[in-house]
């Protein structure tokens, strides 16, 4: 049964996925001299909420729903519930796939769909790096899981497709599993800006506090998004870190891997 604690160990930055290493596109911002201060960190930090946040949280929830049956419009369906649970031919979410072969093409239209709004090849390169770590650690975790059902390729799966099925595995509901996507893209950018910008990281978790109502925001859209077909879900879109993603791979000497 899931409990708040299996919440926050997902959320943790420590979860052995690889986090760490990436500021969402901070270092190469700061670089770029666009980010310099507290409040332009907290201007890139709403903005990255707003767009990959946005994007990330829709397709975690939407993998999510692939995943777990689930009362229609419920967002917090019985804690019970795992993926294994569903029995052959049983409706798997509000109209989504049963089974292993309908859970396979349901999740490549989403890994399709996802690869379509990640526009710069190093942003597809860093997420489905993410969800090879994060699928490693699923793997151990939960052995049970459905993740045979993602799609195979070279570079691996995107990550919150990975995260929407882990998530399901840990009897977590879609609204819970598209907060920690979203809180994700906040806080490993906000630890970068303490290391690249040496600020308070007091003040730092401080602006993090500021930004809580809309995560829970984003992460409440992005759920309800996840009842929409794959070719609806959010497309939000930032050119400029596109830009910045690219620039920073070409990088021979960086802090962060992105």
């Amino acid at each position: 049964m899931a409990t708040p604690s299996l919440l926050l160990l997902l959320a943790d930055g420590r979860f052995p996925a690889g986090a760490h290493a990436h500021s969402g596109g901070l270092e190469a911002a700061v670089a770029a001299g666009r980010v310099t201060d507290l409040a332009s960190l907290e201007a890139f930090l709403a903005g990255r909420l707003a767009t990959a946040g946005l994007v990330g949280a829709a397709f975690a929830a939407a993998a999510h729903r692939v995943a777990m049956p689930e009362t229609v419009g419920s967002a917090h369906p019985a804690r019970s519930a795992r993926p294994s649970d569903a029995p052959a031919g049983s409706a798997v979410g509000a109209g989504a796939p049963a089974g292993s072969t309908a859970r396979s093409g349901a999740l490549a239209r989403l890994d399709a769909e996802l690869d379509a709004r990640t526009a710069a090849p190093a942003l597809r390169a860093v997420s489905r790096r993410q969800g090879r770590a994060l699928l490693r650690a699923g793997r151990t975790i939960w052995p049970d899981a459905p993740f045979a059902d993602l799609p195979v390729g070279p570079g691996g799966v995107h990550q919150p497709l990975v995260l929407g099925l882990l998530c399901a595995a840990a009897g977590l509901s879609r609204v819970e599993t598209a907060t920690i996507a979203a809180y994700g893209t906040l806080t490993g950018a906000a630890s970068a800006g303490v290391r690249l910008l040496g600020l308070d990281p007091y003040q730092v978790q401080s602006l993090l506090v500021g930004l809580a109502d809309a995560c829970d925001g984003t992460a409440a859209d992005a759920a309800r998004a996840a009842d929409d077909p794959p070719e609806r879900l959010p497309a939000a879109a930032a050119p400029l870190a596109d830009i910045h993603a690219e620039i920073h791979a070409t990088w021979e000497v960086r802090l962060f891997a992105s």
